[in-house]
């Protein structure tokens, strides 16, 4: 009795060894299932959040290069203005000029407030108030209704001052994309 003890539960063993190996084999293969989809999640989810960054990054290179081209255009134009009121030769396609290139920065400067990020805001806002201050002494010098103080050389001081918060508004748009180190300084 004792020998078909022994191999009723030798085989009673086998037999749960046997069906505890596929069990365990089977949880096995399920946890590396589960680490494949995770990982295959993780994957997809960085390739989401990376087709976003970019989406977002060439969003801002569009705006920054919009905006740039504007604010340059609408400089041109009031510097052509300025050539203009200095040899009394203001014509009305140059108002127009004037009045359509502040119109386009005006609209660019706009959209760009959705898109840019604070301190590339902060430098297009300063940029901004030095072209509309321009802009105005301009029209008040074109119109003869100049304030105290206001000349065709304030005028020429404004353009050239002009010009560094341009510079400083470009500076910070390439340091946001990454194209220029922060340290650099003004050229």
């Amino acid at each position: 009795m004792d020998t078909s003890i022994s191999q009723i539960v030798i085989a009673v063993l086998g037999i749960g060894g046997t069906l505890a190996a596929a069990v365990i084999t089977q949880r096995g293969a399920d946890r590396a299932r589960a680490r494949e989809l995770e990982h295959a999640r993780r994957l997809q989810q960085d390739e989401r959040e990376h087709a976003t960054r970019q989406a977002r990054l060439e969003a801002r290179r569009t705006c920054y290069a919009a905006l740039s081209a504007g604010t340059r255009d609408l400089a041109n134009v009031m510097t052509n203005v300025l050539h203009a009121l200095e040899q009394d030769e203001m014509t009305d396609d140059l108002r127009s000029d004037l009045d359509r290139a502040r119109r386009e920065h005006r609209m660019r400067h706009a959209e760009a407030q959705m898109v840019l990020p604070d301190p590339v805001t902060e430098t297009a806002s300063t940029a901004n108030r030095h072209l509309g201050d321009l802009y105005g002494l301009l029209r008040r010098l074109d119109a003869d209704t100049a304030r105290p103080g206001e000349s065709l050389e304030s005028a020429r001081r404004g353009l050239t001052g002009l010009w560094e918060p341009l510079w400083r508004m470009r500076h910070v748009m390439r340091v946001d994309l990454g194209i220029t180190d922060p340290d650099q300084g003004a050229p």
